[in-house]
């Protein structure tokens, strides 16, 4: 039976085995990288022990993308929002290894964490690459990208933030643009009804590179809060 969840079906489920290493990360650093959410807002400022420009990923799966951009851009913050624990348990082992001071996980349900952890105006960007597209027409209703959840996402921006989304799933591509294109609060940096061109520093993972082996194209889109 489907869970009582805050804005209808969740839009994930949790699956896969963690390896006796990433166990053991979660067990070992999660103290030190973790990030314990009982529903209370997040003290950023606390938390990273600085205010800077934050960065916020819904999803990072094994965690490639999120790791490149803490480690490219030590001068901002990077808070990872993910429920599965293999690419929990890699992420924090990664985090260990090279030293990172600028990033922490949040093992949580995405769509709470912005109900009540991140307060308003409080981060500059927020990414969703490569989601779930969950193409079955009976599951479509787990998308993550849903009208209620992209009102959450836009009252944690900052006026001039930003929200990056991917996709190599066409129809998902075209669900996102429609509902993001029907939030009066965002404006399409493309223009309605269309995606742009890929950011160059955007890291090209494996779920991207999947996607391309499978021959599907890839889909970005970029939306700021409407002045």
């Amino acid at each position: 039976m489907e869970q009582p969840h805050l804005l209808g079906p969740r839009s994930y489920v949790v699956r896969g085995r963690k390896t006796e290493a990433q166990q053991r990360a979660i067990d070992e650093l999660w103290p030190i990288y973790g990030v314990e959410f009982d529903g209370s807002p997040l003290d950023l400022d606390t938390l990273f022990d600085r205010r800077t420009a934050r960065t916020v990923e819904i999803g990072f799966g094994n965690g490639e993308n999120l790791l490149i951009l803490a480690e490219r851009h030590p001068e901002r913050d990077f808070l990872g929002v993910e429920v599965h624990g293999a690419g929990v348990g890699r992420v924090l082992a990664a985090i260990h290894d090279r030293g990172l001071t600028n990033l922490r996980i949040v093992r949580h349900d995405a769509v709470q964490v912005f109900h009540t952890g991140l307060a308003a105006d409080s981060v500059a960007e927020v990414l969703i690459f490569f989601p779930d597209p969950w193409p079955k027409a009976r599951h479509q209703r787990r998308r993550i990208v849903q009208p209620a959840f992209v009102s959450l996402i836009l009252r944690a921006l900052e006026p001039d933030g930003v929200l990056r989304l991917a996709t190599d799933w066409e129809p998902y591509a075209e669900h996102m643009l429609e509902v993001l294109d029907a939030e009066p609060g965002l404006v399409n940096v493309a223009g309605a009804g269309r995606f742009v061109p890929r950011p160059e520093d955007r890291p090209v993972t494996k779920f991207e590179r999947r996607g391309e082996k499978l021959g599907h194209a890839i889909f970005d889109l970029e939306y700021r809060p409407r002045p």
